[in-house]
């Protein structure tokens, strides 16, 4: 009897040592694996930080030390507000590249559908005040786009270069947006908005735009209008044959674009620092948007998406 409980306790007690060396197995297991976790984590951030640091090296212009060099500030996509295009990043870029002793002449590479007057306007006074204190040469060479606030800009330039198929002109203004006037009735939803002032509302879609309200919307997009035609005609001159459509919105090819007078010749990038400015050594002065900039960009558009649908009536030239 005394054999049984015996043997009863020592496998009782071999019972309690196995389990006890499982549990403290599966503790250090799941320790370890904390561990690793956070070492992961520590390396994937470190990694992450290392890959922002070297892609943010593209914010530097490509620039080489010294010699008689032709430079060259690229307007791409839209031209916006914080966009790269926008006249936060070109003004800058501009300067630096005129402000170099040995750069002979500036080029403004061009591939644009347009986007805000403002932005337009602040860098077509920059780059016509900018002819005068450096005297040298700015051209606008056109690659596939030349739009709206895009030839604004290039209108600014002493000659403006495109391939024969170019899309260049677009002189107008537009203000769009969208109205739903009856659509919340016939879904059964009903529209609260509260105002103060009786215009505060305009714009909204899901309210009628009255007669004098919509008066007040063509007022303003001729007075832009007029200012970008003012402008055209100040840069362009006697080089301008105007027609009834010239201001009309309208948009031709490059070899239309020569016909008109909106632009002067053929020319790429290489054949105008070539044949022109005779400096084929070409240097990149566009400040350049880094990965970091971008990220936090899509931050900021993603919490601010009601926010920009809210202004899309904004006018623009595009």
């Amino acid at each position: 009897m005394e054999h049984d409980i015996n043997l009863d306790g020592e496998t009782v007690a071999w019972e309690r040592r196995a389990i006890e060396k499982l549990l403290l197995a599966n503790v250090r297991e799941r320790r370890a694996a904390r561990r690793w976790r956070i070492v992961k984590s520590v390396l994937w951030m470190l990694l992450f930080a290392a890959l922002i640091w070297v892609l943010s090296l593209d914010m530097l212009p490509s620039r080489t030390p010294g010699g008689p060099h032709t430079a060259v500030v690229s307007i791409r996509g839209e031209i916006a507000e914080r966009s790269e295009s926008s006249a936060e990043n070109v003004l800058p870029a501009l300067r630096d590249a005129l402000e170099d002793s040995d750069s002979q002449a500036l080029v403004l590479l061009i591939n644009s559908p347009g986007g805000s007057p403002v932005q337009a306007g602040l860098i077509y006074d920059e780059i016509r005040r900018l002819r005068e204190k450096y005297d040298k040469p700015i051209y606008a060479v056109v690659e596939e786009t030349c739009a709206s606030a895009a030839y604004y800009i290039a209108s600014a330039t002493d000659r403006i270069y495109v391939d024969k198929a170019s899309i260049v002109g677009s002189i107008g203004v537009l203000m769009d947006g969208f109205g739903f006037v009856g659509t919340l009735d016939k879904l059964g939803v009903e529209r609260r908005l509260l105002i103060a002032g009786e215009n505060k509302g305009f714009l909204d879609p899901f309210t009628p735009v009255s007669p004098e309200q919509r008066r007040y919307a063509q007022d303003m997009l001729d007075q832009i209008h007029r200012q970008f035609i003012k402008a055209v005609k100040q840069g362009r001159g006697d080089r301008l044959k105007e027609t009834p459509e010239i201001f009309s919105g309208l948009f031709w090819t490059g070899e239309q674009s020569i016909q008109l007078g909106l632009a002067d010749d053929y020319g790429s990038l290489d054949s105008v620092a070539r044949d022109v400015v005779k400096a084929e050594k070409l240097i990149d002065y566009t400040n350049k948007e880094n990965l970091a900039e971008r990220v936090a960009k899509r931050f900021g558009a993603a919490i601010g998406a009601g926010a920009v649908k809210a202004l899309r009536a904004a006018p623009a030239l595009r």
